[in-house]
């Protein structure tokens, strides 16, 4: 049997993905002992993976050897297994390859069985899923929101930052999201509920931020320029909860805050925060979030692309605004 799977050429040059990743095929890798072989039907596209793919030793995991397939969240079916806790025909959520088949450790890499009863298997990947737990940990923990506070939240528009900026308003928060364009917008503030969009592409983001009277709470998903804007505009005591750094993920740069000293002068606490970190809670978040969705008053939008041959076309999405709500990749079946 063969699968293909994209392979990392080369380290990407800004979106240029194309000419960095190729669509290989060779015969399918056979479980060995205490693995198991996973039939792909959908492939999470996310951010994050972009650090994988450069060359830097001091990211939150080294990166992905050229040579290698590229790696990302699956959702699928167990075809073959040889562990003894994960049987054949269990529908599943691991960390495999962009491929039709996905053969792990799945221990190593995080396998979760998901209830077959849920709808919309998409949901494992968005509210059920890694967004999901994120933004939920995010909100609550990591930024400590209470009623009463205002709560901004930048990529208000992408996979996380949507499901960041609902748990904020279901805490009775005043919400407050950044995005691009005014269709964004107009998501964020007719369908979400929002309280105020920002859009950070209409050159005045600083008199928009301006009209929120302070934030208690930033959960940043683009770091760079716009995190300096938001610094002087924090109030004292604020919590800054650090998910990503978008901006610099295919420019090379890095975010260097100018603003800086507002964090003293303000008494900011600023902390980043890592999904692997809070794996163990897995379990209760998803208890959580699962009630929430289920009574729909957490929502996602999905961006999807069909067939294995499309993924850049949908990763690219995420560097380019192209997307609202969560990108996925279904596979042909």
């Amino acid at each position: 049997m063969k699968n293909r799977f994209w392979q990392i050429d080369a380290r990407p040059q800004g979106n240029d993905f194309g000419t960095a990743l190729s669509l290989v095929e060779q015969p399918l890798v056979e479980a060995g002992q205490s693995e198991i072989t996973i039939r792909n039907h959908m492939l999470s596209m996310d951010a994050g993976t972009r650090m994988w793919l450069t060359d830097r030793e001091d990211g939150y995991q080294p990166p992905l050897p050229t040579g290698a397939p590229m790696t990302g969240l699956v959702v699928g079916e167990i075809v073959q297994s040889r562990h003894p806790a994960f049987a054949e025909g269990e529908l599943v959520r691991a960390f495999g390859v962009w491929g039709e088949f996905s053969t792990v450790d799945p221990i190593m890499a995080g396998t979760v069985k998901l209830d077959p009863s849920v709808e919309d298997k998409r949901s494992w990947f968005g509210p059920l899923g890694m967004n999901g737990w994120t933004a939920l940990w995010g909100i609550t923990e990591t930024g400590a929101a209470k009623s009463g506070e205002t709560v901004l939240v930048s990529a208000a528009a992408g996979a996380t930052g949507i499901l960041a900026i609902q748990i904020a308003k279901l805490l009775g928060c005043t919400t407050a999201g950044i995005v691009g364009g005014p269709d964004k917008c107009r998501y964020l503030t007719d369908t979400i509920g929002v309280d105020y969009a920002l859009n950070y592409k209409s050159g005045n983001l600083a008199e928009q931020l301006d009209k929120l009277g302070g934030v208690d709470v930033y959960f940043d998903n683009v770091g760079g320029p716009i995190l300096d804007q938001v610094l002087t505009r924090m109030n004292h005591y604020g919590r800054i909860a650090v998910c990503g750094l978008v901006s610099d993920y295919t420019s090379g740069s890095r975010t260097t805050p100018s603003e800086f000293d507002q964090i003293l002068m303000r008494r900011l606490r600023v902390e980043g925060f890592f999904s692997p970190d809070f794996m163990d809670q897995g379990e209760q978040l998803t208890a959580q979030l699962r009630k929430w969705h289920e009574a729909g008053d957490l929502i996602m939008p999905y961006d999807v692309t069909r067939g294995l041959e499309n993924t850049l076309n949908a990763y690219a999405k995420l560097f380019t605004g192209g997307n609202t709500g969560k990108v996925i990749v279904e596979l042909d079946q």
